[in-house]
C-alpha cells in the first residue's frame, strides 16, 4: 500500500481571503478549503486525510463508499484508492447519470461504479461488502460525503485553524457561514466551538459570541439539523451533555431551491460575480448556492457591522459543469 505524502504529513492551515467586495454594511472573508493540494481540494479532501489513517490501520485492500455522479466525496475517495494502489468500488445511484466532469475523474481513476435504485442503496451496500469478504477481501466502507467520526474530526481541525487565524491576526468572526450537505462539516465546526468555549469557561476566560450557520444544500431543517446533532454527539461522546448547546446548531433550509443540485438565476449571476470580482470559482450544487443563500441571510437578519467568514469547501470540477450548461 502506497503512502500519500501530503497525508502523512499532515494538511497545512488553508487561507482566509478578504474579499474585494464589502456587499453592503458587512465585511467579508473566505476560507479556501478548496486550495488543499490534493484532487482539487475542498472539505472532502480534509476529510479524506482522516479516512486514510483508518484505511492503512486496518490493512485495507478496496475502499468502497457511495455518492451520486456529480459527488465531490467520490471524486477524492476514488483518486485517494488509486494513490494508494488499492481498487475503489462505488455505490451511486441509478436515477440520473449524466457524464460530469467527477464522473469521468471516477473513471480515469479505475474506480468501479455499481448503480442500483435509490430505495435500494443501503441493501446493495451491505451485499457488496459480504461478496467482497467471501472473496477474502478486506473491505473498508466510507459512508457519502464522507459521514463519520473521522470526517466530523476532519472538520473540528478547520475550526481550530479558524480560531488560530483569528488569535494570530487579531480579526475575529462574528458569523461563520458554510454549506451544509451531510452534515459533517457543520458538526465538526460546531464541535469544535463547543469544545473551544467549554475550555474558555473552564479557565475562567469570557466566551464571546459567535455564530455557525449552515445552508442548507438538499435537506429540510427538520431532519438536517438532527443529522447534525446526532453527528455532534457521536463525535463528543461522554462530554456531549456537558457542552452541547442547542443554540450553536444554526441550520436553514431557505434557501434549498428544489433540492440536490437545483438553482436559480441568482445563484449563477452570484457565481460569475463572484469569479469576475475575486476569480473564486464556485459551483452552483454547493459552494455558489451557499453564498448565495448566506447573503440572503444576511439581509433578513439585518446584519451590519459584521465580521463574516464564509468557508469555500470546495468543487472546482463542478465549476467547469456549470460553466457548460451556462453555454447550452
Amino acid at each position: 500500500m502506497r503512502q500519500i505524502a501530503l497525508f502523512e504529513q499532515g494538511i497545512a492551515p488553508t487561507p482566509v481571503v478578504k474579499m474585494s467586495g464589502s456587499y453592503g454594511e458587512n465585511q467579508y472573508y473566505i476560507k479556501r478549503e478548496d486550495m488543499i493540494p490534493f484532487s482539487f481540494g475542498g472539505n472532502k479532501a480534509r476529510k479524506a486525510a482522516e479516512f486514510y489513517k483508518e484505511i492503512k490501520a486496518c490493512g485495507a485492500d478496496i475502499v468502497m463508499t457511495y455518492g451520486s455522479n456529480s459527488s465531490n466525496h467520490c471524486r477524492i475517495i476514488a483518486n485517494m484508492a488509486a494513490s494508494m494502489g488499492i481498487a475503489c468500488h462505488i455505490i451511486s445511484p441509478e436515477e440520473n447519470r449524466e457524464r460530469l466532469y467527477n464522473t469521468r475523474l471516477v473513471a480515469d481513476f479505475g474506480a468501479t461504479v455499481e448503480t442500483c435504485p435509490v430505495t435500494e442503496v443501503s441493501g446493495t451496500i451491505d451485499r457488496r461488502m459480504e461478496a467482497f469478504r467471501k472473496e477474502g477481501r478486506n473491505p473498508y466502507f466510507i459512508m457519502g460525503g464522507g459521514h463519520g467520526n473521522p470526517g466530523t474530526r476532519a472538520c473540528v481541525n478547520t475550526y481550530r485553524e479558524i480560531a488560530a487565524y483569528e488569535e494570530q491576526t487579531g480579526i475575529f468572526f462574528d458569523y461563520i457561514f458554510h454549506a451544509s450537505g451531510t452534515g459533517t462539516t457543520q458538526a465538526g465546526l460546531v464541535s469544535g466551538k463547543l469544545l473551544a468555549d467549554a475550555e474558555k469557561r473552564e479557565c475562567g476566560q469570557p466566551v464571546r459570541e459567535q455564530k455557525i450557520v449552515g445552508i442548507s444544500i438538499a435537506r429540510n431543517e427538520e431532519r438536517g439539523r438532527e443529522v447534525v446533532r446526532q453527528s455532534i454527539e457521536e463525535y463528543l461522546g461522554v462530554r456531549y451533555d456537558e457542552v452541547y448547546r442547542d443554540e450553536e446548531l444554526i441550520f436553514t433550509d431557505e434557501h434549498c431551491m428544489g433540492g440536490y443540485g437545483k438553482y436559480t438565476p441568482e445563484v449563477a449571476e452570484t457565481i460569475e460575480e463572484i469569479m469576475k470580482s475575486d476569480g473564486i470559482p464556485m459551483d452552483a450544487t454547493y459552494v455558489g448556492k451557499a453564498f448565495h443563500g448566506m447573503r440572503r441571510y444576511v439581509e433578513a437578519h439585518k446584519l451590519q457591522g459584521k465580521n463574516i467568514l464564509f468557508i469555500h469547501t470546495g468543487g472546482t470540477p463542478l465549476f467547469f459543469d456549470f460553466l457548460d450548461r451556462q453555454n447550452l
